[in-house]
C-alpha cells in the first residue's frame, strides 16, 4: 500500500527522493534568473543614485567650503596690511635687542679695557702674543702654579669660542674667525706643553714622593678642569703590575696595568685627564649665510597674470605673466606656472612684499649668530674621499668627558745624599716618552704584554650608552677606534677598563645625535618674561628656563636618574653658553651643520621656519605651544603645532588646539590631535591671518595680549634663540 505505519503507529508518508526535495522546473528557474536581474538593476541603480547624490553632496559641500574660503582669504587680504604694520611694531623687539647685544659687546670690550687688570684680550693679537710669550718664557713649573694659570687660559680660550659662536657674520669676518682659531690652538698647545714641564719638575723629584707602602712615587692633584696623575717605578718590583690612583675621599679616579716587561724598567706613567678636549680639531664655519626663498628671489615683486577663460595652454599662462618691480615699468617676463591652471591664475595677484619687511628679514638673518646659522645651512651630503673605517666621523660623533693622556715617560735622574751635599744630574733633553709597543708570538699569553687603562666617567657628563674609545692619531689628527681590546663596562660603577698595543691619548665617543630626533616638545609661559621649554627624547626629558636674556638648566631627567648634572642645574648663562654646555656634557639636543645626515628629520621651508619661531617668540610670555603629530603629514611648506593661551598653570592642559603656519597666513585647524586622518580644513568660526598673534587674538582675553605686547625684547630674543638653537619644528 502507500503508506506504512510509524514508530508511533501513525501513517507516514513515503519519501520521494535523496533530499525530499523537487527539482525546480525550466519556468521556475528562469523566474528566479528575472528575480536575481531586477534585484542587481535595482541596487546598482540604487547605488548609482546613492553615489550621485553622496558626489552631489560632496560638490556642494566643496562648493560652500570653497566660497567659505574665498570669502576668508578676502576678508584677509582686506587687513593684511594692517595686521603686517601691527606685527612690524612687535617685530622692533628683535631689533632693540640686536642693538643691546652689540652695545652689550662694545661695553665690556671697554670694560676690559678700562680695567687694567693685566688680563689679555685674546681678540687683540698684540696682548695675547704678549700673555704667550711671558708665560713661554716663565720658568716657574710648580704644578699648582701651572694648573692656576692653566684655568686662566681656558677662560681665554672660551672667550675666543663664544667670540666666533656668538658673533653674527657682519660683525665678524671670516679672516677673524681664521685668526681667534689659530690663537685657540696656540694656547692650547702652550698649555699643554706647561703641563709636561711642570710633570717633568716632578719627577726629577719622584724620590720625595715615594709612598711608605710601596716605596713607589704616587701622585694625585685634581682641580675643576684637570685630574693629574703619576706614578714612578722607583723600586722595580718584578710583581708589581697594577696602580689604582685615588682621590682625597679614597674614591678610584684613574688605573693602569703595566705589561709584564715593563715592570722592572726605569719609567714613569703618567695620566694626565683633561676635563676638555683640545685635540680635536676645531669647527669649520659656512663662509656665508644660507640663501632663504625670500632672500633669494631678489627686490619686491608684483606678478600678476591676466588670463582669458578658456586659453588653458601653458604657453600662454607664461608669456602673460607681468613682473613689477618698485620704481620700473612693467615688462613681459617668463615665469614658470605650469603647476596652476589657467583658470586659477586669472585675476591672480602675488602680493607684493613690503620693503621695510624685506630689509626687516634681511637683517634678522644677518643678525643671527654664527653658530645658529651654522645649524641652519642644509650642506649637499657627498661621499666624498674613502676613509678607513676606524677613522672617527666628528660630525656625527663628539667627545665627551675630555682627553685622557695616557704616556710612560723615562724616569729622569734622581738626587743623591753625599756627606751633606744634594747632587743631581741635569738633562738638556727634557721630558722622554718610553717607547712601548706590544709584541709576541701567537704562542705566548698576549695580557702579559698589553698596557691596561681603567678610566672613571666624571659625574658632570651623561653617557646614555656605552661609549667608543678613541684613540689620538697625532699624524692624521685625527680619532681612531682599532687597537682596543678587552673592553669592560661597568656603568653603574661609571668605570671602563681596556687594554691596548700602547701608550696613547684616549677619549670616550658618543653618538652626537642619539638625543634626535625628538619626541615631543613644550614651551609654556611661567609668568611675564618667563618661559619654560621642555623637550623629550628618547632617553631623557630637558626643562630649560628662560628669563630676559638669561637661561637656566632646571633637570635633565631619565627613567633611571633624577638627579643628573647637578653641576649645571640653578646656574643662569645665556642660551648660547648654556647650548654649548650641556653639549659639552654629552646632552645635546642641538642640531650642527650636518645633522640632517645622521638625523630623519621633518624638513620644511627655512623661511616658513625662521619665521614661526619668530612669532612664537613674540608671544611666548602668555601663550603656550607645543609638538603635534600632524607637523610630519602637512608638507614642507606647512608647519603644523599645538597652542593655547596660558596665563595660569593649569590653563594649557584642557585648551590646546591645533594651528597651521606657513610664514604668510596662519589658521586654526579643524582636526585635533586625536582625529584619524589630516585635514587642512578650517576649524569652525575662525579665519585665515597673517600672523599668529592676530590669529591667537581672536580667543584670547586682554590680560594675555597685554602681556604679550609687553614683553621684554631681550626674553623675546631669548625664546628666538633657543627655538633656532633647538630647531623643534624640523628635529621633532
Amino acid at each position: 500500500m502507500g503508506w506504512s505505519l510509524g514508530i508511533n503507529g501513525g501513517p507516514k508518508k513515503k519519501s520521494t527522493g535523496s533530499g525530499g526535495k523537487k527539482k525546480p522546473s525550466k519556468a521556475d528557474r528562469l523566474r528566479m534568473q528575472r528575480e536575481e536581474e531586477e534585484r542587481r538593476l535595482f541596487e546598482e541603480r540604487t547605488a548609482r543614485l546613492r553615489a550621485e547624490r553622496e558626489e552631489a553632496e560632496r560638490l556642494e559641500r566643496e562648493r560652500i567650503e570653497r566660497e567659505k574660503t574665498e570669502r576668508l582669504e578676502a576678508k584677509d587680504q582686506e587687513r593684511r596690511g594692517l595686521e603686517l604694520a601691527e606685527l612690524s611694531v612687535m617685530e622692533e623687539k628683535f631689533l632693540i635687542a640686536i642693538r643691546w647685544k652689540a652695545e652689550f659687546r662694545a661695553s665690556a670690550k671697554w670694560s676690559h679695557y678700562m680695567a687694567c687688570d693685566g688680563s689679555p684680550d685674546p681678540t687683540v693679537p698684540q696682548e695675547i702674543n704678549t700673555f704667550m710669550s711671558l708665560w713661554q718664557e716663565d720658568k716657574n713649573n710648580n704644578i699648582q702654579v701651572v694648573m692656576k694659570k692653566g684655568n686662566r687660559v681656558l677662560e681665554l680660550i672660551q672667550k675666543l669660542q663664544f667670540s666666533i659662536l656668538d658673533a653674527p657674520y657682519e660683525e665678524l669676518t671670516s679672516a677673524d674667525v681664521a685668526r681667534y682659531q689659530e690663537t685657540i690652538q696656540k694656547l692650547q698647545a702652550l698649555l699643554h706643553q706647561k703641563y709636561k714641564e711642570a710633570t717633568e719638575q716632578m719627577l726629577k723629584q719622584a724620590s720625595s714622593y715615594a709612598e711608605s707602602e710601596s716605596g713607589n712615587m704616587e701622585v694625585v692633584i685634581k682641580d675643576a678642569n684637570v685630574t693629574l696623575c703619576i706614578w714612578a717605578n722607583l723600586k722595580k718590583n718584578p710583581r708589581f703590575r697594577y696602580q689604582i690612583f685615588r682621590d682625597e675621599e679614597r674614591k678610584p679616579i684613574n688605573g693602569f696595568q703595566l705589561p709584564k716587561p715593563l715592570a722592572i724598567c726605569n719609567i714613569a706613567v703618567c695620566i694626565l685627564h683633561t676635563h676638555y678636549d683640545h685635540l680635536s680639531p676645531l669647527e669649520s664655519f659656512p663662509t656665508e649665510p644660507p640663501k632663504l626663498d625670500f632672500l633669494a628671489r631678489g627686490p619686491p615683486v608684483i606678478a600678476i597674470a591676466e588670463v582669458k577663460e578658456g586659453e588653458g595652454d601653458n604657453k600662454g599662462a607664461e608669456e602673460a605673466a607681468l613682473e613689477i618691480h618698485p620704481g620700473q615699468s612693467t615688462h613681459t617676463v617668463k615665469t614658470h606656472m605650469s603647476a596652476v591652471s589657467c583658470k586659477e591664475m586669472k585675476n591672480t595677484v602675488v602680493e607684493e612684499m613690503p620693503a621695510e619687511v624685506y630689509e626687516r628679514k634681511s637683517l634678522l638673518l644677518r643678525s643671527i649668530s654664527r653658530a645658529q646659522l651654522s645649524a641652519l645651512h642644509f650642506p649637499a651630503i657627498s661621499e666624498g674621499p674613502p676613509t678607513e673605517d676606524f677613522v672617527v666621523d666628528l660630525h656625527q660623533f663628539m667627545s665627551v668627558g675630555g682627553v685622557y693622556h695616557f704616556d710612560a715617560l723615562t724616569l729622569p735622574p734622581q738626587a743623591k745624599h753625599v756627606k751633606g751635599w744634594t747632587m743631581v744630574e741635569v738633562l738638556d733633553t727634557g721630558l722622554e716618552s718610553y717607547p712601548y709597543i706590544a709584541m709576541c708570538d701567537e704562542s705566548e699569553d698576549t695580557s702579559f704584554y698589553l698596557i691596561g687603562l681603567t678610566v672613571s666617567l666624571l659625574d658632570s657628563v651623561i653617557f646614555f650608552e656605552e661609549p667608543l674609545i678613541g684613540r689620538w692619531e697625532p699624524k692624521g689628527k685625527y680619532w681612531r677606534t682599532d687597537s682596543v681590546g678587552d673592553v669592560v663596562y661597568d656603568m653603574k660603577e661609571k668605570e671602563i677598563s681596556f687594554k691596548m698595543t700602547s701608550f696613547g691619548t684616549i677619549t670616550l665617543l658618543q653618538d652626537a645625535h642619539i638625543n634626535m630626533p625628538y619626541q615631543s616638545w613644550e614651551l609654556r609661559p611661567h609668568g611675564p618674561d618667563q618661559a619654560v621649554l621642555m623637550v623629550l627624547t628618547t632617553f631623557a626629558e630637558v626643562q630649560i628656563q628662560i628669563e630676559k636674556n638669561q637661561c637656566m638648566l632646571i633637570s635633565v631627567t631619565t627613567m633611571e636618574d633624577a638627579d643628573l648634572l647637578s653641576n649645571l642645574r640653578g646656574k643662569w648663562m645665556p642660551p648660547l653658553a648654556l647650548a654649548y654646555a650641556l653639549r659639552q656634557a654629552g646632552m645635546n639636543i642641538f642640531p650642527a651643520e650636518y645633522s640632517s645626515k645622521y638625523v630623519s628629520l621633518n624638513r620644511k621651508i627655512l623661511d616658513a621656519e625662521l619665521t614661526c619661531y619668530q612669532q612664537m617668540a613674540l608671544v611666548a610670555s602668555a601663550f603656550a605651544f607645543g609638538w603635534s603629530k600632524w607637523n610630519w603629514h602637512c608638507g614642507e611648506d606647512q608647519i603644523v603645532f599645538k597652542a593655547c593661551e596660558h596665563m595660569d598653570q593649569e590653563a594649557a592642559k584642557y585648551k590646546w588646539a591645533l594651528y597651521m603656519f606657513n610664514g604668510q597666513r596662519a589658521q586654526k585647524l579643524k582636526i585635533t590631535e586625536d582625529s584619524e586622518t589630516f585635514s587642512k580644513a578650517i576649524a569652525e568660526e575662525s579665519e585665515f591671518h597673517s600672523t599668529l598673534f592676530h590669529l591667537l587674538k581672536d580667543t584670547a582675553c586682554e590680560a594675555a595680549l597685554e602681556r604679550a605686547q609687553n614683553a621684554h625684547h631681550l626674553f623675546v630674543d631669548s625664546v628666538y634663540q633657543l627655538l633656532l638653537a633647538t630647531r623643534v619644528l624640523t628635529y621633532a
